[in-house]
C-alpha cells in the first residue's frame, strides 16, 4: 500500500509537535518520577510478585546489598546447574526449561518424554496459513510478521477470547511450538519475494528439538553439527525468561491484567521485544562491531582498540549515540551469567568455525569497554558484557540472517512470557495502571476567529 503525503507538511507538524510537547527534565526530579519504573541507583520499582524467575545481582554485608557475579534462578534453580546437567546427559534442555517455567518442578524422564511429544505434536499450522498469511504479505521486519501471525491465528481457534487457565495453558502451548515456523518461514517469504533468493519451505521433522527445527528448515540443505545445534539450544535456555521486569515481560503481564486473549498479549509482548533496547540489541552491536572492525587496522592492540571504544562513548563514532552496545544490563553491575556461561560454548563455536581472531577481538572489547565507561561516565554501579555482546556473534557464526535475531529471541522468551500470563491470570485480579502526574495548567477554550 503507497502512503501519499506531503513531506513538507508532516515535517512542519513534527516541529509543532516537538515545540508544544516538551516536559521540563527538572519536573521528573522535583515530583521523584521513577522514569523507565527505576530509581536512581538503577533498581527497579516493586510492582508485582513472582515466583518463576529471579535476578540476582548482590549479597547482603551488614546489612547493605553488596554487587556480586549475578546469578539467574529458573523457578529456584540455578540455569548454570540446568545447563549443566543437560551437558551432561548430552541432551537437549531448552524443552525441560519450557516445562520447568510453566509447572514450576522438573520433568522426570517419562514426563519429559510426554512433554517433548506435546510440542512435537503441535508444531502444526493451520491449513494453507503459510500461503495465505505468511507469503501473501511478506515484510523486511520479521517481529512485525510473527506479531501479525500470532493475531491471525486468533481467527482459527474457535476458543480465542477464553482465558480459563487450561485454555489459556493450551494456547501458550500451541504458540510455543510454532514459533520457529513462524520465524522462519516469514524469513524465507522475505528473503524470496523481496530479496529475489530462491524459497525453501521445510516440512517441520516432529523428531527433533526446537533448536535443530530452526536450523533444519532455515537452512536449504537442512544440515547441521552437534555442537551448532548446542550452542543454539544453549542459548534458548538462557533467553526463556529474565524475571517479570523486563519490558516484553511486563508488557505480557499489563496486557493480560485487561482480560484480553493469550494472541493479543503476546502480540504485544513482541512489540516490545522488537526494540533495539530490548531484544532487538544483539543487532545493535553487530552493527557497533562491523564499524569497529572497518576502524581498528590492528584488533590486537589494546589502545588502539581503547582509542576507538573512547570515541564511541564521546558520541564521535559509530551511531554518535554513545553507547557501546552489549556493555552494561540495568540489573546485573559486575556480570551478567547469561553472558558468563555462554562465553565458553562462544569459543568453542569460534574454534571450530574458524573465528578465533574475531572472538578475541570481542574478549578485548568485554575487558576494555567498562574501563572506558568508567572513565567517561558518572555511574551508579559497575558494568559488564550482556548476554547480547555474544548472542549476535554466535548467530553470525552459525549463519543466521540477522532478519532472525530478535525472533530467534522471541522463539525462546514465549516460555517465560507464557509463564507469566498464567501466573498473572491465577493470581491478580486488578488491571495495571500506574500512575502519571499531570502538569497542565487549566486554559480557557478560544473560539476559533479568535485564534
Amino acid at each position: 500500500m503507497a502512503y501519499h503525503y506531503s513531506d513538507d507538511r508532516i515535517k512542519q507538524l513534527a516541529q509543532v509537535c516537538e515545540a508544544n510537547g516538551s516536559i521540563d527534565k527538572d519536573l521528573y526530579t522535583k515530583f521523584d518520577v521513577k522514569r523507565g519504573l527505576r530509581d536512581l541507583s538503577g533498581a527497579g520499582v516493586l510492582t508485582g510478585l513472582t515466583d518463576i524467575c529471579e535476578i540476582r545481582q548482590n549479597k547482603i554485608v551488614d546489612g547493605k546489598p553488596v554487587p556480586t557475579d549475578g546469578k539467574l534462578f529458573y523457578r529456584g534453580i540455578n540455569v548454570e546447574d540446568i545447563i549443566s546437567g543437560c551437558i551432561a546427559d548430552n541432551r537437549f534442555g531448552f524443552e525441560e526449561t519450557i516445562y520447568l517455567l510453566l509447572f514450576s518442578k522438573l520433568p522426570n524422564e517419562q514426563e519429559y518424554k510426554d512433554f517433548v511429544k506435546l510440542l512435537s505434536d503441535c508444531r502444526v499450522l493451520p491449513k494453507h496459513f503459510v500461503r495465505d498469511v505468511i507469503m501473501k504479505a511478506s515484510s523486511k521486519d520479521m517481529m512485525n510478521s510473527l506479531a501479525r501471525s500470532v493475531l491471525t491465528l486468533a481467527s482459527y481457534d474457535q476458543n480465542a477470547m477464553d482465558t480459563s487457565i487450561e485454555n489459556v495453558l493450551r494456547q501458550c502451548l500451541q504458540i510455543i511450538s510454532v514459533f520457529p515456523l513462524l520465524s522462519v518461514y516469514s524469513y524465507h517469504a522475505y528473503n524470496h519475494y523481496t530479496k529475489g533468493e530462491s524459497l525453501y519451505i521445510h516440512n517441520p521433522d516432529k523428531n527433533i528439538s526446537t533448536a535443530e527445527l530452526l536450523l533444519k528448515t532455515l537452512r536449504p540443505d537442512q544440515q547441521y553439527t552437534a555442537l551448532e545445534a548446542q550452542v543454539l539450544d544453549l542459548s534458548l535456555i538462557l533467553h526463556a525468561e529474565h524475571g517479570g521486569g523486563n519490558n516484553s515481560t511486563f508488557t505480557t503481564c499489563v496486557v493480560t491484567s485487561s482480560g484480553t486473549d493469550t494472541y493479543s498479549a503476546i502480540a504485544a509482548a513482541l512489540c516490545s521485544l522488537k526494540g533495539p533496547k530490548h531484544g532487538g540489541a544483539n543487532k545493535k552491536v553487530m552493527g557497533m562491531m562491523k564499524d569497529i572492525k572497518k576502524n581498528v587496522k590492528d584488533w590486537k592492540d589494546d589502545d588502539e582498540v581503547r582509542a576507538y571504544l573512547e570515541k564511541i562513548v564521546d558520541k564521535q563514532a559509530y551511531d554518535k549515540a554513545g553507547l557501546i552496545y552489549g556493555i552494561g544490563h540495568a540489573v546485573y553491575s559486575i556480570s551478567d551469567p547469561r553472558a558468563r556461561v555462554f562465553k565458553g560454548f562462544v569459543e568453542q563455536l569460534a574454534r571450530e568455525k574458524g573465528k578465533m581472531k574475531e572472538y578475541n577481538l570481542y574478549a578485548k572489547i568485554e575487558k576494555l569497554a567498562p574501563e572506558v565507561i568508567a572513565q567517561k561516565r558518572k555511574m551508579y554501579k559497575g558494568v559488564s558484557a550482556n548476554v547480547d555482546f555474544y548472542s549476535g556473534f554466535v548467530y553470525k557464526i552459525l549463519g543466521l540472517p540477522p532478519e532472525l535475531y530478535t525472533p530467534i529471541f522471541a522463539v525462546a522468551r514465549i516460555a517465560g512470557w507464557s509463564a507469566h500470563r498464567l501466573e498473572e491470570l491465577m493470581n491478580v485480579s486488578k488491571i495495571i495502571r500506574p500512575a502519571y502526574m499531570s502538569i497542565s495548567e487549566e486554559k480557557p477554550y478560544t473560539n476559533m476567529i479568535d485564534r
